[in-house]
Order: C-alpha cells, then sequence, then structure tokens
C-alpha cells in the first residue's frame, strides 16, 4: 500500500508537470486522447480494413473486443485508482494540501484506472495495422525490395510509437490515468494482438461460434461480479468516486461505466458473425465485384459516410436496462451495416449499371 501511495504520487507530480508545461498542446493532446478511443476501432479503422483486407479486418474486431474483456477483468482485479479522484482522498498530503489536477469534459471516467483502456485498445488495434501493412512487403525477395521492406518496418513501428506515447501522454494529461496505467495498457494490448496473430480459426469462424463467444464473454464477466458481490466486494466501487470528485457533474457518461463498454464490445462482435455469415456478404463480397477496386473504394466511403450518421442516434439514459439493450443493438448494427448491408448495396447498384450498358 505504501508503494502503491508513492507510485500515485510521483504520478500526480507527472501529471503537473505536464498540465503545467504542455498548455499549448492541449487541443493536440485532447485529440489524442480522442484518437485513443477504443470506440474509433468500429467506426474508422474496422470499415477502412475490413474492405481492403476481410482478413485484417475480422481480427481486427477480434482483438479489440477480447482485448477490452481483458482490460475490464483486470480493472476489477487492479482496483486501480484514477487521479483526479484520488489526490482527493489520500492522506499522504499533510494539513489538505492535495495537488490540483486540471480536469477536461474526457477526464471522468467512472471505472477502475488500471490498465488505461485507451492505451490497451490504441496498441492491439495498431500493433493488427502495422503487421498487416508489414505482412504486404516482407514476401519481397530481391535486393532493393528487403532494403525497401527493412525502411518500411522501421517506418511503420516508429509511427506506431510515437501514437502510442501521445495516447499515453494524453491521458495522463487529462489526469484519468497514472503513467504505470498506460504503460500496463500499452503492453497488454500488444500480447492481446500478437496472440491473434497465431490464431486463424476466428478467420472460418460460425454464427454459432460468434454466439457462444458472446454468451461466455458475458457469462463469465457478470458471474465474476456475482461472486464478488457476494464475497461482498464490489466491483463498481469507482462509480460513486467519479461521480464524487469529477468537477462537472455533466462529464459523468454512463457509457464509460463497466458494463457499458462490455455490452458495446458484445454487440460490435455478434453484428460482425451475423454480417460474415448473411446471405448479402456472401453475395456481394463473395462475388465478382469484390475484386475490383471500384468495388472496395465505394465501400469504403459509403461504410464511413453511413456510420458517421449512428453518432446521431442517442440512446436514452434514464433506465440503466434499456440503454445497455439499445447499445448492445446499435453496437451489433455498425459491423454489421459494413461487412452486409453497404457491400450488398453498392453490388446491386454496381450490378444495375452494368445492365443498363448491356
Amino acid at each position: 500500500s505504501i508503494k502503491m501511495d508513492l507510485l500515485h504520487s510521483n504520478g500526480v507530480l507527472i501529471i503537473q508537470h505536464l498540465q503545467r508545461d504542455y498548455r499549448a498542446y492541449q487541443d493536440f493532446l485532447n485529440f489524442m486522447s480522442h484518437v485513443g478511443d477504443p470506440r474509433n476501432i468500429f467506426s474508422i479503422y474496422f470499415p477502412l480494413w475490413f474492405q481492403l483486407n476481410q482478413v485484417v479486418g475480422t481480427k481486427m474486431i477480434w482483438v479489440a473486443v477480447i482485448g477490452d474483456w481483458f482490460n475490464l477483468i483486470f480493472k476489477w482485479i487492479l482496483f486501480g485508482h484514477r487521479p483526479y479522484w484520488w489526490v482527493q482522498e489520500t492522506m499522504i498530503y499533510p494539513n489538505q494540501s492535495s495537488p490540483c489536477l486540471e480536469q477536461f469534459p474526457i477526464t471522468c471516467e467512472t471505472g477502475p484506472g488500471s490498465p488505461s483502456g485507451h492505451a490497451m485498445g490504441s496498441s492491439c488495434v495498431w500493433y493488427v495495422m502495422v503487421t498487416a501493412a508489414l505482412s504486404y512487403t516482407v514476401r519481397w525477395k530481391d535486393k532493393s525490395a528487403v532494403t525497401l521492406h527493412r525502411l518500411t518496418w522501421s517506418f511503420l513501428w516508429s509511427i506506431f510509437w510515437i501514437i502510442q506515447i501521445s495516447v499515453c501522454i494524453s491521458r495522463v494529461f487529462i489526469a484519468t490515468h497514472f503513467p504505470h496505467q498506460v504503460i500496463l495498457g500499452v503492453f497488454a494490448g500488444i500480447l492481446v494482438a500478437e496472440a491473434f496473430e497465431h490464431t486463424p480459426a476466428i478467420q472460418t469462424a460460425s454464427l454459432r461460434m460468434y454466439i457462444k463467444t458472446n454468451l461466455f464473454l458475458f457469462i463469465f464477466a457478470l458471474g465474476f461480479y456475482l461472486v464478488l458481490k457476494l464475497l461482498d466486494i464490489d466491483l463498481l466501487w469507482s462509480v460513486p468516486k467519479a461521480k464524487k470528485w469529477c468537477a462537472n457533474p455533466d462529464w459523468i457518461n454512463i457509457d464509460t461505466t463497466p458494463f457499458a463498454g462490455l455490452v458495446r464490445n458484445l454487440g460490435a462482435l455478434f453484428g460482425l458473425g451475423l454480417g460474415i455469415n448473411s446471405e448479402m456478404f456472401i453475395t456481394s463480397c463473395k462475388g465478382k465485384n469484390s475484386c475490383k477496386i471500384s468495388f472496395r473504394i465505394l465501400c469504403i466511403a459509403a461504410s464511413l459516410a453511413t456510420l458517421q450518421l449512428y453518432n446521431f442516434v442517442k440512446i436514452p439514459t434514464h433506465t440503466e436496462y434499456l440503454f445497455y439493450i439499445l447499445s448492445f443493438c446499435k453496437s451489433a448494427a455498425m459491423p454489421l451495416t459494413v461487412v452486409a448491408f453497404v457491400p450488398y448495396c453498392v453490388h446491386s447498384l454496381m450490378r444495375t449499371t452494368e445492365k443498363k450498358l448491356n
């Protein structure tokens, strides 16, 4: 406990230093925190990569969902505090002289802080993207191509670490994580992504397998929560702390609670399984148009544009259980749109155009 308090106090000093010396970069750091938001995986990275390479897109969703599930379990086990409430409750500062940490609209996360979900989600997904990009160059055999591969390798991994470091600094800057929490998140994300590099079975998974996986993840997490609750251990202990010490009550969002993230991810995995095993996907993405560059570009543009419309769908938050149900449905609809609806519509449009030209 004393060692952890020292770790936290040193982390507070780092946060104060960042907030004092990096004021000019505030907008950039807030932006990088948004870049690391796991929700971007489903609305930006996935629709882009799935239309370019279905294997990579499928792996991305699995890595994101399983990684975030592990993140939830780790958070429940580690009981990590967040800086913006820890400084208000710790007794290590004499005479009530606790440090003043500035808060922002994205500071008031309600779940436990360790490991960082943003850092973990960002590292695992960018790891998938970088390794996927490098897989195209590793097959080059001639001498000049090998040199180009090495340069590409150095460039992409440099970009990877620049992004991860920027996301980590941004999460520390807004006082929602201690430094050790973001570092743990980055390396945990890499481990999850690397594990899926050796799990080819996800590419041929049936809808039944998707449903079984969803049920296992949900039942395990719920069972873990209920068992510890019976032992008088409240895994939602962080929610009242967030509500108490957040500078602005409007910054508290039910979407940041532990179960909200679980439901959102399970919905995305179910939507992916439903889409990949649908007739629309087989007709469009497995047909002759699927090899055309024009088909893929149209699918990317239509998918990105359509998914932005989901941002305008506001789920009511007055009833918690209704929020979880609607959140599951909304999350399932997003990959289903990318995998089945949009490609089928583009395929039908292209087929109609070809018939008219003939």
